[in-house]
């Protein structure tokens, strides 16, 4: 099933988008810093959220990888 039909794997997506980003962006900011706008606006608004709310972040990554465990 695509990820897209699947909340749990949406959610899944959405989260190791967040951190894949924050983590770029502090190794190599120039990669994700030059596309602020257009549809590449997305990695640097991924990149801001998870530097701003990265205790939230990490709390719903622990809690997927928990719920993933035992399902």
């Amino acid at each position: 099933m695509s990820a897209l039909f699947n909340f749990q794997s949406l959610l899944l997506v959405i989260l190791l988008l967040i951190c894949t980003c924050t983590y770029v962006r502090a190794v190599a900011p120039r990669l994700i810093d030059s596309n602020k706008q257009g549809f590449l606006g997305i990695f640097f608004m991924s990149a801001r959220i998870g530097e701003r709310l990265s205790p939230y972040v990490a709390l719903a990554c622990v809690a997927m990888a928990v719920r993933m465990l035992l399902s």
